[in-house]
């Protein structure tokens, strides 16, 4: 996984942890040996004092020690464990070659801390309580040499001295690994989160390029489907008259002129958002669909040859271009299906409601061949695309043979709000 190619979700969600991080932070996670290197140097300036007074009694084994230990805390993110082992067996060396160095422990906190950031809370408890046994064990029962020289002169006792220091000494091992341990589950807790949040993030990304795909493999269907039924229309009527009538076959080829031009534009504007190189002036990306397209789009089907007869009852639409272009294209779906589809038509009617929370579409002829290719031929996805398009603002659609002959196709909007692919 640490191979693979960041997705944009991943990329962008990384930025964002990196500036969170702040400047110094984000220096020190870009570079992990600097990082070791400062672990290093803090734990030698914090047994600095017990490295000059063991050098000052000859205690050169227990410097040896805490040499070790400092140069083993590099390892510390490849071989955690073994460096926590290492360091909990020489700090029991360096504190019975030399009892009471300063923070012989410190070596501890930053091992156990690389553990419970790479493994889990149970293993990083286990790992620390069995670490911190032996030192603490060793101050809390091992006599480490006599303290009278050492005692103040109010002491009641040497022995009362001794007893009291072993228990703060192992009490204080005790919780300051705690610490650390704590830190480190609290660190990989955060670090788990950040990933669980980078995965939510990429799957929406992946989820959203989804949708974006579907919506353009549906926008492809009606724009193709809905050209080339229109094209193929106009050429074989141009076939038909152009001898009768020459005049009306010259309109005829005219709107099949148009109707390329226009295919050819829409999918341009549909294909446009899957070019990063799209330049000003070209193809828009937004859909284009007002009462002036729908107009066109019902003029160019009477050309074609279909008798059409619209009507708009209550307000006009709402100028919301995703509204507008859902119904264009579940009228534009339902008439290119009667053109394809339709025999001995008289009358096709197309009927647009508005009242105050819904827009109600109606399409109907009153044809026999739309009923036929719904029962034994055609794909379904038109359908399922106009029921798709109307999912997006709650509504409907069905299809099917009308009561009184021909087909019927109702698709009911709700103006009131979106579901599925959007929300207001």
């Amino acid at each position: 996984m640490k191979d693979a190619p960041a997705t944009p979700a991943d990329a962008s969600f990384a930025e964002l942890a990196a500036r969170r991080r702040g400047l110094l932070r984000r220096y020190l996670h870009r570079r992990p040996r600097v990082m070791d290197a400062v672990v290093a140097a803090c734990y030698a300036v914090l047994v600095v004092p017990t490295v000059i007074d063991a050098v000052t009694t000859g205690r050169w084994a227990a410097v040896a020690l805490l040499a070790a230990v400092a140069l083993s805390l590099f390892l510390r993110r490849r071989r955690p464990v073994a460096v926590v082992v290492f360091v909990a067996a020489a700090e029991v060396g360096v504190s019975l070659l030399h009892p009471w160095g300063s923070n012989v422990s410190a070596g501890l906190w930053f091992s156990l801390y690389a553990v419970a950031v790479v493994h889990t809370r149970r293993f990083a408890l286990v790992t620390m309580a069995v670490a911190t046994a032996p030192l603490a064990l060793l101050y809390f029962l091992a006599a480490v040499g006599p303290l009278e020289r050492e005692l103040p002169k109010h002491a009641a006792s040497p022995e009362e001295f001794h007893l009291v220091t072993s228990i703060a000494a192992g009490t204080s091992i005790a919780f300051s690994n705690i610490i650390a341990t704590g830190i480190g589950i609290s660190v990989r807790q955060r670090r788990e989160h950040e990933q669980e949040i980078a995965a939510w993030a990429a799957q929406a990304a992946r989820l959203g390029s989804v949708n974006e795909r579907n919506r353009i493999a549906r926008e492809m269907h009606d724009v193709v489907a809905h050209s080339l039924t229109v094209m193929v229309a106009l050429s074989d009527g141009a076939a038909v008259v152009v001898r009768r009538d020459p005049e009306r076959a010259a309109e005829v080829l005219a709107e099949l002129s148009r109707t390329g031009r226009t295919a050819l534009a829409d999918m341009r504007r549909v294909l446009g958002v899957l070019r990063d190189d799209a330049s000003a002036g070209r193809a828009p990306r937004e859909p284009l669909a007002d009462g002036a397209s729908l107009g066109k789009l019902l003029d160019g089907f009477r050309t074609a040859g279909l008798p059409v007869h619209y009507s708009h009852t209550g307000p006009a639409l709402p100028e919301e271009v995703a509204l507008q272009l859902t119904v264009y294209r579940i009228v534009q779906e339902s008439l290119t299906n009667v053109l394809r589809y339709g025999r001995a038509l008289s009358r096709v009617d197309v009927l647009v409601v508005r009242d105050d929370s819904t827009v109600t579409i109606e399409v109907h002829d009153d044809g026999r061949g739309t009923v036929e290719a719904a029962t034994s031929g055609g794909t379904g996805q038109g359908l399922a695309g106009m029921k798709e398009r109307a999912r997006i603002y709650g509504g409907t659609v069905e299809a099917g043979p009308a009561a009184g002959g021909g087909w019927r196709v109702q698709a009911v909007l709700a103006l009131n709000g979106r579901t599925q692919d959007g929300a207001r």
